[in-house]
């Protein structure tokens, strides 16, 4: 199983970027999807997350300003960020539970989001 995030970059405050999280290989019965983050000096701390029936979770932080979806299709979850600020910098870790019997976790790479003010 593999987890490909892309879209990360450098951003003033007050812009956008959509990141993309895409799985592959032998993946069956996906249930959440979520997105994490992690700043210098910093623990990971959860940002958004979204079920199989397409319930969604955000951080006090990020509400309002963020939007998490999915492409079952795709085996695809996405993070729209919008009125980036710089507290926002940090590496972004996509993640899945996958799975039934027994479940599993797998992480993305991670993509750095960095947001100069």
């Amino acid at each position: 199983v593999q987890l490909v995030e892309s879209g990360g970059g450098l951003v003033q405050a007050g812009g956008s970027l959509r990141l993309s999280c895409a799985a592959s290989g032998s993946i069956s019965n996906i249930n959440v999807m979520g997105w994490y983050r992690q700043a210098p000096g910093k623990q990971r701390e959860m940002v958004a997350r979204i079920s199989g029936s397409s319930s969604v979770n955000y951080s006090e932080f990020v509400k309002g300003r963020f939007t998490i979806s999915r492409d079952n299709a795709k085996n695809t979850v996405y993070l729209q960020m919008n009125s980036l600020e710089p507290e926002d910098t940090a590496v972004y870790y996509c993640y899945l539970n996958w799975g039934g019997g027994n479940w599993f976790t797998n992480w993305g790479q991670g993509t750095q989001v960095t947001v100069s003010s």
